[in-house]
């Protein structure tokens, strides 16, 4: 079996700036991938990659074998759902519009959702805990709210591949838990392959088995958050002094930030 996503030494400028250089990575169909890094370092880049919300020249991103370029709008959208970070909207539509608009690659031209199109996204409002905000709109929702329904629409769209930008940032911590319980969940249950970029390392540690750690742009590190995710890589590539501790199980490390005065 090929794996869901293949990057081969893909770069990426801005102008002069390059914000990605020779990035490779394998990610096998029903992983769990945390991208890590700090503010710049390419995260989101990535991700809109493996979206093509951007399009490079420079190296090559299969999808399940096939070069993504080789994809329709439509075919591609089947196959990899985005949250990002940010949704502007433009038009005063309700959650359970917004949450509809994920079936509709499944919908031939002009055509109204369906029966088994009501269920989806019925089932994923409730997943997501926004089905009692079905009637609001959008814009009218705090930030949080937001994404919640965001991640239901991507979850509307029955993708095998989530890619997931800071899922998180607006949450408070019981949402922050619930939303990566649930992204767990579906990846036991229906083997949906999650790349996620995060900026908390203490989230990756527990909720991803593998983690990518960027700098620059670059592959800094790769492997499991107990090989990544120690004090020397993480004062050296975010550049601060961190503490760091084990779970109960050993297999798990939590990061604490040192106060000024415990820095010596």
């Amino acid at each position: 079996m090929s794996p869901a996503v293949e990057i081969g030494n893909v770069s990426f400028a801005y102008g002069r700036r390059r914000a990605l250089h020779n990035v490779s990575l394998q990610v096998p169909q029903g992983e769990r991938v945390a991208v890590l890094g700090p503010n710049g370092s390419g995260k989101s880049t990535l991700l809109k990659l493996l979206s093509q919300t951007l399009v490079t020249a420079e190296g090559e991103i299969l999808l399940q074998g096939k070069p993504i370029q080789s994809y329709g709008r439509k075919a591609l959208s089947r196959k990899v759902a985005v949250v990002p970070q940010e949704t502007q909207t433009s038009f005063p539509y309700t959650v359970a519009e917004t949450v509809l608009m994920g079936r509709a690659s499944f919908l031939a031209p002009f055509a109204l959702e369906g029966k088994k199109d009501l269920e989806v996204a019925l089932e994923c409002m409730a997943l997501t805990e926004t089905l009692p905000l079905a009637d609001r709109y959008l814009h009218e929702l705090s930030g949080g709210e937001k994404q919640r329904v965001i991640l239901a629409r991507a979850l509307a769209q029955e993708a095998e591949i989530l890619l997931l930008d800071e899922p998180t940032t607006f949450l408070d911590i019981k949402h922050q838990i619930h939303i990566h319980e649930l992204v767990l969940e579906l990846n036991r249950k229906r083997g949906l392959t999650v790349i996620a970029a995060l900026h908390d390392l203490n989230l990756a540690s527990i909720y991803f088995p593998r983690v990518v750690l960027l700098r620059e742009g670059r592959v800094y590190s790769l492997g499991s958050p107990k090989e990544v995710l120690n004090e020397e890589t993480i004062q050296e590539v975010y550049g601060v002094r961190v503490r760091v501790q084990w779970d109960d199980s050993g297999a798990r490390p939590l990061i604490f930030p040192l106060p000024r005065a415990e820095r010596g």
